[in-house]
């Protein structure tokens, strides 16, 4: 399998990100083509003394889409962009899966320009991971479509659920409706309309609408919203969790020696629960909906964070995510044309 890896997209690009990436090659989680800067991964890639012995290779991209440039626009313009090549390389046949912590808008929108979307999907949603007690919680949509309809969330729940099946082992996933309350009449038009569609999906185990706090609970395996409110959720998550961790040391710095002689008792289970709550353990989340595998990391990505990310990449494609979703799109849309003939 090969993966191609956006070396120029992120906050800590292309040091984290090649790093990253010398470590998925290290452990054989994926041949890697890095994408950007030639000269500037070159000289990443020489603070690392093995990297000629592992399966990395370099392939030059001039240009790098900022953060605040409009995505439709700079993927247009800037052909020879870092996220650009790499995503053709993917739609070439020449790569497995392609790889971004930069601007997620400019990622999406290559995936949607480049790749393309699946047959019957109207708006691809990124898949995000969110830790629970039992393992993770799928929420989708967390950041790709801000503006969604019914059937756009109809659409990712089964995408959604198709994924939980195939990479994260669930049986039979419990699919959620992100909402204000449990009861069906609760939440705005587009949750009540939502809800009916959902109800009636015989292709999902629809189990009703799920709140704030079932999320981290792990009450469901997979939870619909728009890619407004899950992204507003996910970085709630995510500064909780790193709040959360602060204060912990923070009070056994000032919680005195006895504070401290039962923070070294409870090393290892803290040790334990930071590795739960760390995003960086995650990696990546994936864009469901197109023809290609398209992982989406987050712009603070170290290379930790790149390596899991590799290895999400990896999972996606050993398990064929991208035939069962089409598969079952394209047969669905084949019912609903012999049911209107």
């Amino acid at each position: 399998m090969k993966i191609a890896v956006d070396a120029m997209g992120g906050d800590f690009a292309p040091q984290e990100i090649v790093a990253g990436a010398v470590q998925a090659a290290r452990k054989n989680l994926a041949d890697i083509v890095l994408v950007g800067d030639e000269a500037k991964i070159t000289d990443c890639l020489a603070k690392e003394k093995d990297w000629q012995t592992l399966s990395i290779t370099i392939v030059h991209a001039g240009e790098v889409i900022g953060m605040d440039e409009h995505p439709a626009e700079a993927i247009r313009q800037k052909k020879d962009a870092s996220v650009v090549v790499a995503t053709k390389l993917v739609k070439d046949g020449k790569c497995d899966a392609v790889l971004s912590a930069g601007s997620t808008g400019a990622a999406v929108t290559a995936a949607q320009l480049i790749l393309k979307r699946i047959k019957g999907v109207s708006r691809p949603a990124i898949a995000t991971p969110m830790p629970t007690p039992e393992g993770v919680t799928l929420l989708l949509d967390s950041g790709a479509n801000v503006d969604s309809k019914p059937e756009h969330l109809r659409e990712s729940a089964i995408m959604g659920s198709i994924y939980a099946k195939a990479v994260l082992g669930k049986e039979n996933p419990r699919v959620g409706l992100l909402n204000i309350g449990e009861e069906e009449t609760k939440g705005n038009e587009q949750a009540k309309e939502t809800y009916a569609l959902l109800k009636d999906e015989s292709a999902i185990n629809f189990v009703g609408n799920a709140e704030g706090r079932d999320i981290p609970k792990g009450n469901f395996d997979v939870v619909v919203c728009d890619g407004f409110v899950g992204n507003v959720v996910l970085k709630f998550a995510e500064g909780l969790a790193t709040t959360f961790m602060e204060l912990i040391k923070e009070a056994v710095m000032d919680g005195g020696v006895s504070a401290k002689a039962g923070a070294f008792l409870l090393k290892p289970t803290l040790k334990k629960l930071g590795v739960r709550l760390d995003v960086d353990e995650y990696g990546g989340a994936p864009l469901l909906g197109v023809n290609g595998c398209t992982i989406i990391s987050h712009g603070s990505s170290n290379a930790k964070s790149i390596e899991n990310a590799i290895k999400a990449a990896g999972n996606y494609v050993h398990n064929n995510v991208l035939d069962a979703i089409a598969g079952h799109l394209t047969k669905e849309k084949s019912q609903e044309i012999s049911a209107s003939v």
